[in-house]
């Protein structure tokens, strides 16, 4: 990706009235020191992801690696969250490129590390409703 200007272009927290945006190259240590996260996300970080993962892997290799017996995909899953990607164009558009596709979750997991490498599948942001993790229990 000749355009990527800086490495801090994909950390950023963003929302609007009915979900959080969070971008994938943010590790977990970054998101619980950054004030503007929620609080109650931060907890659902620290009491139950950070149990499973280091805390300096990035949203980017967490959810590209992530499986589907783990712990970390039930209260992802839980958290009806979505990933926006950026992936190949398909041949019949017989164009170069990238284009953007949002996965849930479980869409993610359901493909294999050999099929998001074919794909060229790069996770750009991680998407949470306000609603789902208003109504996840702690």
């Amino acid at each position: 990706m000749n355009n990527i200007v800086n490495e801090d272009d994909f950390k950023y927290y963003m929302q609007d009235l009915e979900r959080y945006y969070f971008g994938a190259r943010y590790d977990y240590n970054e998101l619980l020191n950054n004030e503007m996260v929620p609080f109650k996300f931060k907890t659902i970080i620290s009491k139950y992801l950070i149990e499973q993962i280091d805390p300096s892997t990035t949203i980017e290799s967490h959810l590209y690696y992530l499986e589907k017996d783990s712990f970390d995909y039930k209260v992802l899953k839980q958290l009806k969250a979505r990933v926006r990607t950026s992936l190949y164009k398909t041949k019949a558009d017989n164009t170069k490129g990238y284009k953007e596709k949002i996965f849930t979750i479980e869409q993610l997991v359901k493909l294999s590390k050999e099929e998001k490498e074919e794909l060229g599948i790069i996770v750009r942001e991680l998407i949470i409703g306000k609603l789902s993790l208003f109504a996840f229990q702690i």
